[in-house]
């Protein structure tokens, strides 16, 4: 147990620590270092962490130490995404291998059937906000046992509009438990949610875990409208990139637009945003992390929450609606002491809005010239889908639109 030492010294149990050394976790983060004492002591915390900071172990161990099977359900976990739940709940079976916990999720895109049958003796739930409202009125959860709330990426759980939804739940819990509140940023509206529902919370602050020295933030432009989709297309051929890339749009129509004109370009991408059902979202991001394709194309709603390994160059072909868009868009690199590269592309219709996000300064991020590129024309295809490699017993059809958009060469 020496390579763990430091995590034993922060209080965590045997089991926890066993699969810590199986795992090779043996310095403890910022976020794990400063709150897991509190954690364990029951104290509330309030923790100001981003995506891929350590959070999850975090709470996981205070789930993991206050927990016992088969004593109903103890802990519940409220995530914005599907995807988070589905992370954390992997990552709570396997810290609590060594003190095994019967573990269900609940959201919303897959049957609920069976969710209602693993309820029933379960020990510790995640789920997102709708679903589990959905549980509550069915009335196959019970919530007069928890010992523990933790309210995962917070901010993005009042972006998304589920604040109503949250505190009705909260509402149904007991009033002495713990609850730990984790989130990238502590605005108002979050400060507000903890002052109402938290008891004397102990306030947890860890830096980014991007690091500005390993970050390179590059913009190319202002290029014609009609050349901007080229220019992303040879500025990723002349990469030879070995790790992965993220390309963010604004919008699903885009994402698919742009992943099917990638693909007749050559280059092999896959796209995820709200519009696919659970499964292929899943199935997506699984095959991006084994590099099956080595370009994600997406919105949003995979910039949070997602714990993404190996991504070395990031691409904002929309730019973001605003700078906090930008700088959890720009996480997903620099992580763990590897190099990363943010890359902006600015068309001429984009010059305004690129002006009012970088104004006042605040981002080291320089100009590139932009190369000489030549027009690529797009050839028409019938047999595209942005789903044909997932399976899926719908009948239902999807189609592209023809490719015009003038910000799209």
């Amino acid at each position: 147990m020496l390579s763990t030492t430091k995590f034993k010294k922060l209080g965590i149990i045997y089991p926890i620590l066993q699969v810590c050394e199986e795992e090779e976790f043996t310095t403890p983060t910022e976020i794990q270092e400063k709150a897991i004492p509190h954690v364990i002591s029951k104290k509330d915390v309030i923790g100001e962490a981003a995506t891929g900071s350590g959070k999850t172990l975090t709470f996981a161990t205070g789930i993991i130490h206050r927990t016992e099977k088969g004593q109903g359900l103890q802990s519940l976990v409220i995530t914005p995404t599907r995807e988070l739940a589905q992370q954390v709940a992997d990552m709570i079976q396997t810290l609590s291998k060594y003190k095994p916990l019967k573990i269900t999720t609940a959201y919303g895109g897959v049957s609920i059937n069976p969710q209602i049958r693993n309820l029933r003796k379960t020990d510790v739930v995640i789920g997102t906000p709708g679903r589990l409202l959905d549980h509550m009125r069915r009335g196959s959860i019970k919530l007069k046992r928890i010992k523990i709330l933790v309210l995962d990426e917070a901010d993005r759980l009042l972006d998304m509009g589920f604040l109503p939804e949250v505190e009705r739940i909260i509402n149904k819990l007991p009033e002495y438990r713990q609850t730990l509140l984790f989130s990238a940023t502590i605005g108002s509206e979050v400060s507000r949610l903890a002052q109402k529902y938290m008891h004397k919370p102990i306030d947890v602050e860890a830096e980014s875990i991007v690091d500005p020295r390993k970050l390179s933030q590059y913009y190319y432009g202002p290029v014609q409208d009609s050349l901007k989709f080229s220019l992303l297309v040879q500025l990723m051929k002349q990469e030879k990139n070995t790790g992965l890339s993220m390309i963010f749009c604004n919008t699903r129509s885009y994402v698919d637009i742009l992943t099917k004109n990638l693909m007749n370009s050559g280059i092999q991408a896959t796209a995820i945003h709200g519009g696919f059902s659970q499964h292929e979202r899943t199935s997506r991001l699984k095959q991006f992390q084994k590099q099956h394709y080595k370009v994600l194309v997406a919105t949003d709603v995979a910039a949070r929450g997602l714990d993404i390994q190996g991504v070395t160059t990031i691409y904002n072909y929309d730019l973001p609606d605003n700078r906090k868009r930008y700088i959890h868009r720009i996480g997903r690199t620099a992580r763990a002491g590897n190099d990363g590269k943010a890359i902006t592309l600015v068309s001429q219709r984009d010059s305004r809005k690129f002006s009012l996000l970088f104004s006042g300064g605040g981002y080291d991020i320089q100009k590139k010239e932009a190369p000489f590129v030549k027009r690529i024309r797009i050839p028409k295809s019938k047999s595209f889908s942005p789903r044909r490699n997932v399976k899926d017993n719908s009948k239902r059809k999807r189609s592209f639109k023809k490719y015009k958009p003038s910000n799209v060469g």
